[in-house]
């Protein structure tokens, strides 16, 4: 199956791709072992082999040794285009520095096969799913409705990262090749428009608890849709809109709490509204990509990505997120100078603790409270209902041992708040950083000065991979590239 969109060839091909990674996802749900030769009308005879196809795409969004959209990428390249991350090896043609240094190229490997192939490979999954759950005469209509919703979910979650990264994207909603080969950049708000139409599809799709996973948070509820949705109204301005559907999140107190600072990134914590899962047989086994990576091995390597001294300081003293959530560690390069490296440590299990088939402690987490309560302070702070807002902010500035703010801020102050808590909130999450500086209008201001003759206001957006402008003449590519 190749990776490129416009090569897709059939239905037929894109289960066989779904159904080839459902080896590993029993812990998802339990599934038949793939078949040697797999057509659509196979695929959706059963329930059963329904719900493999799609527990299929989960596996494949989580489950690798390097990183991908869904297993780090996001978090680490959007931290290090921002202000979050430095790259501790510093050579020039290396892919991490150019994205540290915001010199990405319409050749940049890593933008095409970690953010855009990744992306519509999941896309066309769910796309699979779709159309052959529509065509299924055999698939119950209650499994239908719920599997249609989770796809749809997965299709609006894609398509959310590809806009914000890359701005106008070909939007594509079937696996006719025919339709999808020579498409060509549909404009962000159209694409808005279909992200929201999917995500309330989800939202009167999806189950209201977890109890179909005995648990698990790893497959999308209702509310992940509604949290999910929360943010596109946020990113869309809708501020009315997106204080409802995170006041509809934070108000199932039966589901949903901030944990312990210790406790969020649990598998399963609390504040989980939707988890990925690793597989254990998969490199890198129990923990996930990004522990294995930013978590250096000990003392005598150096760390792989650090924090400068700029955002380390963004912290107000006693934040105890400052304290749990960065470890440090003393490195010698060799000069005989000992320099102090700081490091994410949200994702506490790092190579030291990686053992094949060993025990996960930690889910990747995509979707959780404490973004909620944020979503909704903003959302009310743009409305001018202060007061709410300051209280959603001062939730979230206890748990860090953070005293309350002053009830008399004005709205301006209140916003800047939201802003200070996204950053030192959120960090290294799903590219959070990156995203709010560039819908706030913020990247010139912040970037500039750190990264002088290296940033250019072009640099928001990624390039379109040369490769996909190649095969499809209609693309066009982004400015300043």
């Amino acid at each position: 199956m190749t990776k490129k969109l416009i090569n897709n060839k059939c239905l037929y091909l894109a289960i066989a791709y779904v159904i080839f990674f459902t080896c590993g996802c029993k812990k998802i749900i339990q599934i038949d072992a793939p078949v040697t030769t797999i057509t659509s009308d196979q695929v959706f005879s059963t329930n059963e082999q329904a719900a493999s196809a799609l527990a299929g795409i989960y596996f494949r969004m989580v489950n690798s040794n390097v990183l991908f959209l869904c297993s780090g990428a996001t978090s680490v390249y959007c931290g290090m285009s921002s202000d979050e991350l430095i790259s501790y090896d510093q050579v020039a043609s290396d892919g991490f520095v150019l994205f540290q240094k915001n010199n990405l190229s319409s050749l940049t490997g890593i933008v095409g096969d970690a953010f855009w192939t990744q992306s519509y490979s999941y896309i066309y999954g769910a796309n699979a799913v779709i159309e052959g759950l529509q065509s299924s005469k055999s698939v119950s209509d209650s499994v239908k409705i719920r599997l249609t919703g989770e796809a749809k979910f997965i299709r609006a979650f894609c398509y959310f990262y590809l806009i914000n990264l890359f701005g106008d994207v070909p939007l594509t909603l079937t696996v006719d090749f025919n339709k999808t080969a020579l498409l060509p950049r549909t404009p962000v708000e159209s694409v808005y428009k279909q992200i929201i139409n999917d995500l309330i599809d989800a939202q009167n799709a999806l189950p209201i608890d977890y109890s179909a996973q005995l648990g698990e948070r790893v497959v999308p509820i209702k509310w992940a849709a509604s949290a999910l949705l929360a943010r596109v109204y946020l990113y869309h301005n809708e501020w009315e809109n997106s204080e409802v559907q995170a006041s509809a999140v934070i108000e199932h107190t039966e589901l949903f709490n901030l944990a312990t600072l210790d406790e969020v990134f649990s598998k399963n914590s609390s504040e989980a509204i939707w988890q990925l899962q690793p597989n254990p047989s998969v490199a890198p086994f129990n923990i996930t990509t990004e522990g294995n990576i930013l978590i250096p091995i000990d003392s005598t390597y150096s760390p792989f990505a650090y924090f400068p001294d700029y955002f380390l300081n963004s912290f107000e003293p006693n934040d105890e997120r400052k304290n749990k959530w960065i470890k440090s560690f003393n490195f010698d390069d060799g000069s005989g100078t000992t320099i102090t490296y700081y490091y994410p440590f949200k994702y506490n299990q790092g190579p030291l603790e990686q053992i094949p088939g060993g025990n996960i402690t930690q889910y990747y987490m995509v979707l959780r409270l404490a973004e909620q309560y944020l979503i909704r302070a903003e959302a009310r702070a743009k409305q001018n209902k202060l007061t709410d807002a300051i209280e959603d902010l001062n939730f979230i500035r206890h748990r860090a041992n953070l005293p309350g703010l002053s009830p008399t801020l004005a709205q301006e102050q209140v916003v800047s708040q939201v802003e200070h808590e996204r950053k030192v909130e959120l960090f290294v999450e799903w590219g959070h950083r990156w995203l709010d500086l560039k819908r706030t209008g913020k990247s010139d201001a912040v970037l500039g000065p750190i990264k002088g003759g290296d940033w250019n206001n072009t640099d928001v957006l990624y390039p379109i991979p040369l490769n996909e402008i190649r095969t499809d003449p209609n693309l066009t590519q982004n400015k300043g590239y």
